[in-house]
């Protein structure tokens, strides 16, 4: 079993996901921490020095490796879904997007300063509108399971996902 968690920045992704994997008892995989750990720094540093699109070549690789993990869960970053080849790869694994709408993105990285896209923009609002026009197809196209956002805590979250996945 293979359970890869995608949306927007967020929405609850790492936190959902950690939840999950010691829920069903599999192993927990953070793409963006995986970045992290092999560049040896921030994202924010890979934005402000290399750029994103570095960035997203250092996503892609470790999206490839987390992908080699069974019984896992697998929580992406939300840009993931922009490279076409990461979306193929999204086909190893039951995709499952939490969709989350732009208030509860506003509230949750308010006082949030490692959102690299959120820090070069004076508008949070209209920048998180902007990607949510883009990525909210692509992430529609590659969802298998979709979990809407009400205002369910991440452990009932889990527990849709659970119910969703016919796991009880």
């Amino acid at each position: 079993m293979r359970l890869i968690l995608i949306g927007p920045m967020a929405s609850g992704k790492s936190t959902v996901g950690r939840r999950l994997s010691k829920r069903l008892k599999l192993d927990f995989i953070d793409v963006d921490e995986e970045v992290e750990k092999s560049a040896g720094v921030s994202i924010s540093w890979i934005f402000d020095v290399e750029g994103e699109k570095k960035f997203r070549e250092r996503e892609s690789k470790e999206l490839i490796n987390s992908l080699n993990t069974n019984n896992c869960v697998i929580a992406t970053g939300g840009g993931v879904i922009l490279a076409e080849q990461n979306r193929s790869l999204l086909k190893k694994g039951t995709v499952i997007y939490l969709e989350t709408s732009i208030q509860t993105q506003l509230e949750r990285t308010l006082n949030d300063n490692k959102r690299p896209l959120l820090q070069e923009s004076d508008n949070a609002e209209q920048t998180l509108r902007e990607l949510k026009e883009i990525r909210d197809p692509l992430f529609e196209e590659c969802a298998d399971i979709t979990i809407k956002e009400g205002k369910n805590s991440h452990n009932e979250v889990v527990d849709e996902i659970i119910d969703k996945l016919n796991l009880k």
